[in-house]
């Protein structure tokens, strides 16, 4: 069995990335790296990192590629340099994992689809694809179970909170800085999308429930039309981003597609949030909630906070790294390749040209 050692670049957005990469026995993280020109609290995030796992921690992102004998790279930081740190690593010969999203520039994507086949490595984008529920949903459609696939709908409503709720501050209150929020919001979990630039919902986490469908009908998506609202925080309306979106797919061969996806907030669920598949073939229809199977842990002084229901036979993260793992050592592609993330990235920058023009977009191609 091989192994093979990694670089964490960045991990100011969240850990659970490289987290998920060490929990697999063939991935080893060796080093945390950065570049030295990195505001402080950057620098304070990736040392936390290496301290946990005894790591050295460099300061000069090509060093540590060059000198710490690493076979792939975790890149897990503000979402403007996602690529440029990918692409960093690809050039040194170096196998990727990305964080979403892949990026919020269609260039910046295009130029890391070129990087990554230029230099013949792997790359997997961080998705959700292999838990039980979608895992489940694949075999139901392969099988022909509910016959040729036609339509697909997904509901991405995901309960986490995000600062102060829409309506609550004063009129002459100034706007809430995006980039400011989200670091102080990073230590409970609510910090949503790290960057420099706004990212709604659609940006965040539209990547899970397009990967779905992805995943689900192999299909490329040609048309989209959308809605979206900053309804639920008020970061999101201060910063002209949503926190709610409703988007219609047209996709090759005749299929539909639908998602709806918001930050609901805590109050609104008892979960982590309503995330169902609706799946309508020729010969019959499925809906599978995407926590199941879980199970519901109560006790006494648990923490406000803790998540009361826990998915079990959940093997996301191994599964993700075990798929990568056989696409190095059998050259096959990877679940969600780069031309997949970039494809889901266009599909979203659509959505949001959408939003605000009132009409239908075309998905821009490669």
């Amino acid at each position: 069995m091989n192994t093979y050692r990694c670089a964490v670049l960045s991990v100011v957005k969240h850990d659970y990335v490289p987290r998920g990469v060490a929990a697999h026995p063939q991935f080893e993280l060796a080093v945390v790296a950065d570049d030295a020109d990195q505001p402080a609290w950057i620098h304070e995030r990736n040392q936390q990192l290496a301290n946990e796992y005894d790591i050295p921690y460099v300061q000069d992102v090509d060093r540590a590629l060059a000198e710490h004998d690493v076979q792939v790279a975790v890149v897990s930081s503000e979402a403007e340099r996602h690529c440029d740190l990918s692409i960093r690593a690809a050039n040194a010969g170096v196998h990727v994992v990305q964080d979403k999203p892949m990026s919020n520039r269609l260039s910046e994507c295009d130029r890391l689809i070129e990087a990554i086949e230029r230099n013949h490595v792997k790359f997997v984008m961080w998705n959700r694809n292999f838990l039980p529920a979608l895992m489940q949903a694949r075999e139901l459609v392969q099988s022909g179970e509910i016959g040729e696939l036609r339509a697909v709908h997904v509901d991405f409503y995901f309960s986490k909170d995000c600062g102060p709720p829409l309506g609550s501050r004063g009129p002459d209150d100034p706007p809430i800085n995006w980039l400011t929020h989200q670091i102080a919001a990073h230590a409970d979990g609510s910090d949503g999308g790290v960057g420099r630039e706004p990212m709604g919902e659609l940006k965040v986490e539209g990547i899970y429930p397009l990967a779905y469908i992805h995943m689900l009908t192999g299909a490329s998506v040609q048309r989209v039309f959308a809605r979206t609202a900053g309804h639920f925080h008020q970061v999101h309306a201060d910063n002209g981003v949503d926190d709610l979106a409703s988007v219609t797919l047209e996709m090759e061969g005749g299929l539909q597609g639908s998602l709806a996806i918001g930050r609901i907030g805590a109050a609104s669920h008892p979960d982590i949030g309503e995330i169902k598949l609706h799946l309508l073939g020729t010969k019959g229809g499925a809906v599978i909630n995407e926590s199941r199977p879980e199970v519901g842990v109560y006790y006494r002084g648990q923490p406000a906070k803790e998540f009361r229901h826990c998915r079990v036979a959940n093997e996301n993260d191994f599964e993700i790294m075990q798929d990568l793992a056989r696409a190095i050592e059998t050259g096959t592609e990877t679940v969600l390749n780069a031309r997949a993330g970039r494809a889901i990235a266009a599909t979203v920058e659509a959505a949001i040209r959408s939003a605000g023009s009132g009409q239908a977009v075309a998905v821009a191609d490669v």
